[in-house]
């Protein structure tokens, strides 16, 4: 069994001071840097995702729901799509970035800054079944994501406290819906 560490979306807009922030995001990026150092060795990959966004047409609104739109966040090579500084990016073996078209939630639409190649295919060529997702906002993309993977046929890992929610209720909520469909909760 091969297991991948997979970062979701931990990006300077989703941390403080970013144009879509959660409260968590600085010290998640924190937390995630300390255990990228302390658990290089229990991966055979680590990789993250990032929002893309060029043109993603009604994702982005001057007046948003936040439901299915949003403030501008993360455009394609501006400083908020960056990731995190905390975040230790020369232990992250690939990058994959989604949404440059449309709204994209699920680190699973996203595609290989290097090559363009899907992340499950990416993931199935180094011999990885087994995911450990950790990232921002647990109740939008981290949920996507770890619900794509399970759809995938990876086993799935939670590290709740490496993850940030929008909000503390509906990450709760996320949390349960991907206990129930089959993540194991950390």
């Amino acid at each position: 069994m091969a297991r991948a560490l997979v970062l979701v979306d931990v990006q300077r807009d989703f941390c403080p001071g970013g144009s879509l922030a959660t409260e968590r995001g600085n010290e998640v990026a924190g937390l995630i840097g300390a255990y990228q150092l302390s658990h290089a060795s229990d991966y055979g990959v680590v990789v993250a995702t990032q929002d893309w966004h060029i043109d993603p047409g009604a994702h982005f609104s001057d007046t948003p729901d936040f439901i299915d739109s949003w403030p501008v966040h993360c455009v394609a090579d501006s400083d908020g799509a960056q990731i995190q500084e905390k975040v230790r990016t020369d232990l992250i073996d690939e990058f994959f970035r989604k949404g440059e078209h449309t709204a994209a939630y699920s680190g699973f639409e996203g595609t290989s800054a290097g090559d363009g190649t899907p992340l499950a295919d990416w993931l199935r060529s180094r011999g990885i079944d087994s995911l450990d997702i950790a990232g921002i906002a647990t109740d939008h993309c981290v949920r996507a994501t770890a619900l794509d993977a399970l759809k995938q046929g990876f086993r799935v890992r939670i590290l709740t406290r490496l993850c940030s929610a929008v909000a503390e209720k509906s990450g709760d909520a996320a949390l349960e819906e991907m206990h129930a469909a089959g993540a194991q909760l950390v």
